[in-house]
């Protein structure tokens, strides 16, 4: 098993990989991904130095937990300690009414079974209304939960800055999840100091923009049909930052290659768009872990790799940044 750097989550016990893996794919939104392929995705990750795993209630609608589940006891039992992080609050209408005590409890013991498990390790409210994360009462049952020994701490994934400010002022959230990646730059700004100076551990999606920085797409590339990259491009499934970082197809298809010559330039030819993307994110202070998805072994160990690059090079950090501010800031920067 190979080493990668671990990180505190300051307000818990855990440790995280600072390369972790996102498992929706292994559970719906992405094509079809057979069980026997999930596991070599996850045994690849693992073997990687990967001990962060993430994944949600809804995802194949409990399947990517479910495999997880059975994944991580072969894990431990082998002596191998591995931190999941679930997700609950999608399995009901978007409403704030629909994170109720009754609801969150029946979330929380859906995943523990799932997962195979009498405490879930993180439990993160996943994108619910600005409401739901300003409500007082929100965190009380969390903290209940964590009291009765169902949950050993929580957090929350947000869709905008000002969701993810919100949180980290409660004294019990231990994580912020939000996109963060070459093409969405804002938490930048005032997300990640903000965690940093209370102490909250920031768990970075979509560090590829849905594959876009992988620098292989073409404008005319096509995806599946059950790919939320052909279906949500319009945001009409959910948020459509979570498709591409919101980015229109075809100009971060130009980014993308704008940003792969960035890399030859900088990182020379040894480094690949992805790894120096996925670096990028993990280099960030503040960031606690980085949270890349894979459909197959190749790709979780490529992504790993990303942990394992020195110090990025000023003049590709200056180049990033001039990259957003050119083609992307003026169209996301003001939305999310």
């Amino acid at each position: 098993m190979a080493d990668l750097e671990r990180r505190p989550l300051p307000r818990t016990r855990l440790h995280a990989s600072a390369i972790g893996l996102g498992t929706w794919q292994l559970g719906a939104d992405w094509g079809e991904v057979s069980e026997d392929d999930a596991r070599g995705v996850l045994q690849a990750a693992v073997d990687a130095g990967v001990t962060f795993l993430d994944t949600a209630d809804v995802y194949g609608d409990g399947r990517s937990e479910q495999i997880i589940g059975r994944f991580l006891a072969d894990q431990r039992a082998a002596g191998h300690e591995l931190v999941v992080a679930t997700k609950a609050g999608r399995r009901a209408p978007q409403v704030p009414e629909s994170y109720s005590e009754a609801n969150l409890r029946a979330w929380v013991e859906r995943s523990r079974r799932n997962l195979g498990v009498e405490t879930l390790d993180l439990v993160q409210l996943h994108c619910p209304p600005s409401q739901v994360i300003d409500d007082d009462v929100t965190w009380m049952t969390l903290d209940r939960l964590v009291e009765e020994g169902l949950v050993g701490a929580y957090g929350v994934s947000v869709e905008t800055c000002d969701q993810a400010l919100s949180a980290i002022g409660r004294p019990g959230c231990a994580s912020v999840q939000i996109i963060l990646n070459a093409f969405r730059l804002k938490p930048l700004d005032d997300v990640l100091p903000a965690a940093r100076e209370a102490g909250v551990a920031v768990i970075a999606r979509v560090p590829l923009a849905s594959g876009l920085l992988s620098g292989r797409y073409a404008a005319d590339t096509t995806f599946a049909p059950d790919d939320h990259r052909t279906f949500n491009r319009d945001g009409s499934a959910f948020d459509v930052g979570e498709t591409f970082s919101g980015v229109d197809f075809a100009t971060g298809v130009a980014a993308a290659q704008e940003f792969s010559a960035l890399v030859r330039e900088h990182l020379g030819e040894g480094v690949t768009p992805a790894q120096a993307a996925i670096a990028w994110v993990a280099q960030q202070p503040g960031v606690t872990t980085v949270i890349p998805g894979a459909r197959n072994p190749e790709q979780a160990r490529a992504n790993a790799s990303g942990g394992g690059l020195g110090p990025l090079p000023e003049a590709f950090l200056d180049g990033v940044r001039a990259l957003y501010d050119r083609r992307l800031r003026a169209a996301i920067h003001p939305r999310w």
